[in-house]
């Protein structure tokens, strides 16, 4: 009962996390209209030549940035962005809480299973498909540019996360039904304190790797097109477009891991990933044409994509079943500092010196991996 409790509880938090995203975009819209109505009467007053001189730029410039049409009809006064922007900040920063909380419970809890009871390329083909959904994400959310606005992509990702926890929730007995089948030994794990974990100097080389090689990922994914559209003359759709590459180039990668995954060892495919990324790095840091950064960021995707499934795969192997679920958690965890700190940082140095000291910050981050490995 303990375990169907916790396993309905996780998946809970995923369907709520997705309502809120719903309910999210649905409030964005409620301060849309607010501030288009509040926009409107004030625009009342002015001689309409000059509102379609206004409405037409508006039109112009939303066009021209490839974000679909605006919610407003004139841009709002400061005090109108404060005062619908302020709360919408705030509710979706709790939103994200929930979300993460969700997906982290998850993650962790799959990956360990996964590790647990199964073989290596299970582990690769596992995280293949997520390479699989963060492929098609891009390419909807550029149809979405493209036709109706981005929130349009956000309403597809709902459904799409809506049949996906139905689903969890329809599979929960079949898991229950694998468990008894297997030994109790993760019923039997030690949990380690984090101050435990922290004195461990393999689990500290590990977290720094993980670290590194999310960061790596989610700095091309979210900056990814930005670079492309700026400074490489990509249009915003196309820029989006282009990221599917990336992302396939991660699905392929963990799909041949998964295939080498019986013949080559996994600490070897980790080295292979490696080495793919090098050249990578060096494509992006070179002046080249945007056909030729979409080819890197493929290589990346390919190189990198990779080491995630296998790092996760090999902690049973490293620290023994009995801890892998703690030590599992706190690699997820440091995972998921890359991800949080990655898109900051290259906002902030980009902020600094220009979106083209992007490549370099790749490789930083690649040369911190290589260390650690």
């Amino acid at each position: 009962m303990k375990k169907i409790f916790v396993n309905l509880t996780v998946l809970a938090m995923l369907t709520f996390g997705s309502v809120a995203v719903m309910a999210q975009e649905q409030a964005a819209e409620a301060v849309g209209a607010a501030a288009q109505e509040v926009v409107t009467d004030a625009d009342a007053s002015v001689p309409a030549d000059n509102v379609s001189t206004d409405a037409e730029q508006t039109k112009t410039a939303s066009s021209e940035s490839g974000l679909g049409t605006s919610t407003t009809s004139a841009q709002p006064t400061p005090a109108q962005q404060q005062q619908g922007g302020g709360w919408s900040f705030w509710i979706m920063m709790i939103i994200a809480v929930v979300l993460g909380l969700g997906a982290g419970a998850i993650e962790s809890g799959l990956n360990n299973y996964v590790a647990l009871n199964f073989k290596a390329n299970h582990m690769n083909f596992l995280h293949c498909f997520y390479g699989v959904g963060v492929t098609l994400s891009p390419y909807i959310m550029s149809l979405a540019l493209g036709n109706t606005g981005w929130r349009s992509g956000y309403r597809y990702a709902f459904y799409i996360q809506l049949v996906i926890t139905v689903l969890l929730i329809i599979s929960v007995l079949f898991w229950e039904k694998r468990t008894d089948k297997k030994d109790t030994e993760e019923k039997k794990g030690v949990n380690l304190s984090f101050l435990q974990m922290l004195k461990m100097p393999m689990v500290r080389i590990v977290w720094i790797i993980m670290l590194a090689t999310n960061a790596i990922e989610y700095a091309c994914g979210v900056w990814g097109s930005t670079y492309l559209v700026t400074e490489k003359g990509f249009q915003a759709e196309y820029g989006a477009l282009a990221l599917t590459v990336y992302y396939a180039g991660m699905s392929v990668g963990r799909f041949v891991s998964g295939l080498l995954s019986n013949k080559v060892g996994t600490w070897r495919r980790i080295g292979i990933g490696a080495f793919i990324l090098a050249p990578a790095i060096v494509i992006m840091l070179l002046p080249l044409s945007g056909v030729f950064t979409v080819i890197g960021l493929f290589l990346i995707g390919l190189g990198n994509g990779s080491i995630y499934p296998n790092m996760i795969h090999l902690t049973p192997h490293n620290f023994g079943k009995e801890v892998s679920q703690s030590i599992m958690g706190s690699q997820i965890a440091f995972a998921y500092v890359g991800v949080m700190l990655a898109p900051p940082m290259v906002s902030l140095v980009s902020g600094l010196f220009g979106i083209k000291v992007y490549p370099i910050l790749l490789a930083v981050l690649y040369a911190v991996m290589i260390v650690a490995l």
